[in-house]
């Protein structure tokens, strides 16, 4: 039988730093760094090298939160980095692990999320000479071009260095995901435990306010008083900056009409008069001042080129400077918080000086009700079999009823059209898929959302192709007891489950199994399933998963001929020879 290592006591269990002897070691050092800048929760998964890391964080206090699958513990914690405005923390073991998170880490950099993935690497001396140590990877190189920044921790004395200064990089500026490399050595690594407690500190100031120059605020505000249709798009930014009241104080002074990104919506209730998400196309095509709070021109805005007014002039508040001029040019940047850009506009800004026209406004109105209508009829029809606008209609109509819930959203269909169907009139509660288009984030968002959110429910709304990615998560989920129903779409495929493959009896690309018992998953694991084939028995089926505030699953049964390919993006497959074309191989 082995000793204790320095972090465990003969039970194997966390010691407590050796009072006796005056000793402490990187474990301690690393949980007493987090504790001294407020790490309340980690998401991970263990392993040599960081599992008496996790030990030890939850014996001194920290929240651990066990993961099946790295990817998803750091899809949690970028989305809790997302509602907490703090850092989230995933812990990963090496090599293997550390790329599982690596996906997560990418994504939230790219989604502006302040993140910091800590990994425990395989020993220096033995991954530079290349000698086939456990694990055997360069991670500090591995991650550099997918996230913000990068560090390692080499000796144990910098182990406090290294904590602030990720923490500091993943939450000031534009915030995003930062690697923190901690070689097993270090973490083992023993010194004086009073000269231990001098090498850390606690961050001052982390994430500074930073405020606009007057000249561009005065440019700005000339060029929306001089609109004839002014338009506001909030992105998620926006409501990353908790700054509801004084996003909500400028849109309705100003009487500009705005279009919300997805995550943005509710930042406004999407119900606002000023909205115009339901006429967004014809304000895209018309505005002539275009203001982007927290939004960027990239794909999923047409890069301001596809459906946009061509002689639109753009504003645009952003923190990172270099954002500007990306896509199109910028006539009057905004470069500085969200919150300070807001403060700087209400000051300057003479009382009446920016006001929409009303004929503007009138215009997309109109557009707005005529679209509404049209929505309306849809969602009135109970075709059978089900249909996506049936089944998210009535978890629309249950969530409606609960504004404080939290919806997660992935997919292609799953998540276009509910989209669309589900109104939202609470900041930060629709999470979904972002700026990169990930599948995989539902269970963890789904996940984080819950251990951040008060003990508000969480619904996630799944395809069931998008549900495959994290679906072990479940096992999590009623682990830990949490009030996340996970609603799936089930239309049997990855669009939909009618494709047929010509040339074999194998399954086509885009097939899954139309039989497939989702709802059977969860109770295997202890939580309640409900099988719905008709959007009464989804309402049903959630208001009770609700109201009984644990794990529960809702197999949506839906017509597999519904849904598009791509959805609402099928305009960015490429366009080669048609399938139909294609000669079969001969074996």
């Amino acid at each position: 039988m082995t000793a204790p290592s320095p972090a465990e006591n003969a039970a194997g269990t966390p010691a407590a730093a050796d009072a006796t002897t005056g000793l402490t070691d990187g474990y301690h050092l690393v949980v007493d760094a987090l504790k001294m800048n407020g790490v309340e929760t980690i998401y991970g998964v263990v392993g040599i090298p960081i599992t008496d890391l996790a030990r030890l964080a939850q014996a001194q206090g920290i929240r651990y939160v066990g993961f099946r699958h790295e990817s998803n513990a750091g899809h949690a914690a970028a989305i809790a980095g997302y509602l907490t405005k703090k850092p989230g923390i995933a812990l990963t073991v090496s090599a293997p692990g550390f790329l599982n998170g690596l996906v997560a880490l990418a994504n939230a950099t790219t989604n502006c999320f302040p993140m910091v993935q800590i990994s425990g690497s395989s020993e220096r001396h033995l991954v530079d000479l290349k000698q086939g140590d456990y694990e055997e990877m360069d991670q500090l190189a591995a991650a550099q071009p997918f996230v913000k920044a990068a560090y390692r921790v080499s000796r144990i004395e910098d182990i406090g260095r290294g904590i602030a200064r990720a923490l500091r990089t993943a939450i000031s500026g534009r915030p995003g995901g930062v690697y923190l490399d901690i070689p097993a050595a270090v973490l083992g690594a023993i010194m004086d435990e009073a000269e231990g407690a001098k090498t850390l500190s606690r961050l001052v100031d982390p994430a500074p306010r930073m405020l606009p120059a007057a000249d561009a605020v005065d440019r700005a505000i000339d060029l929306l008083a001089s609109a004839e249709r002014p338009l506001i798009v909030l992105g998620k930014g926006a409501a990353y900056a908790q700054a509801d009241d004084k996003v909500r104080a400028f849109v309705e002074s100003t009487g500009i009409p705005y279009v919300p990104m997805s995550m943005a919506k509710g930042l406004l209730p999407d119900d606002h008069p000023q909205s115009a998400a339901t006429a967004r196309s014809l304000a895209l095509k018309s505005a002539d001042v275009v203001m982007l709070v927290g939004a960027r021109l990239n794909w999923l805005l047409g890069h301001g080129e596809r459906g946009w007014n061509p002689d639109a002039k753009f504003i645009q508040v952003d923190i990172e400077p270099a954002e500007m001029d990306s896509n199109q040019p910028i006539a009057a940047p905004l470069v500085g918080d969200i919150e300070s850009v807001l403060d700087a506009l209400a000051e300057r800004t003479k009382p009446g000086q920016i006001q929409a026209p009303a004929a503007w406004r009138e215009q997309l109105g109109a557009r707005s009700a005529q679209n509404v209508a049209k929505m309306a009829k849809k969602l009135e029809a109970d075709p059978h079999p089900m249909q996506f606008m049936g089944a998210l209609k009535a978890v629309r109509d249950v969530i409606r009823a609960r504004p404080e819930t939290y919806l997660v959203n992935e997919g292609a269909n799953a998540l276009d059209i509910a989209r669309n169907v589900i109104d939202m009139h609470v900041p930060r509660h629709r999470l979904d898929s972002g700026t990169w288009g990930v599948m995989g984030i539902g269970m963890g968002y789904a996940i984080a959302a819950a251990v951040e959110g008060g003990g508000a429910p969480v619904v996630a709304v799944e395809g069931d192709s998008a549900f495959g990615f994290s679906g072990m998560e479940l096992e999590t989920i009623c682990r830990y007891k949490l009030p996340v129903i996970t609603v799936i779409m089930n239309n049997g495929g990855v669009y939909r489950g009618d494709d047929a493959n010509p040339y074999d009896d194998e399954p086509s690309p885009t097939t899954l199994m139309g039989a497939a018992r989702h709802d059977l998953m969860i109770e295997a694991f202890g939580g309640k399933g409900y099988r719905a084939t008709t959007p009464a028995e989804v309402t049903a089926a959630l208001t009770e998963a609700i109201a009984a505030g644990g794990p529960a699953l809702i197999d949506c049964v839906i017509d597999p001929s519904a849904g598009t390919e791509s959805g609402h993006i099928s305009h960015l497959n490429p366009k080669g020879i048609t399938v139909g074309n294609i000669t079969p191989a001969k074996n």
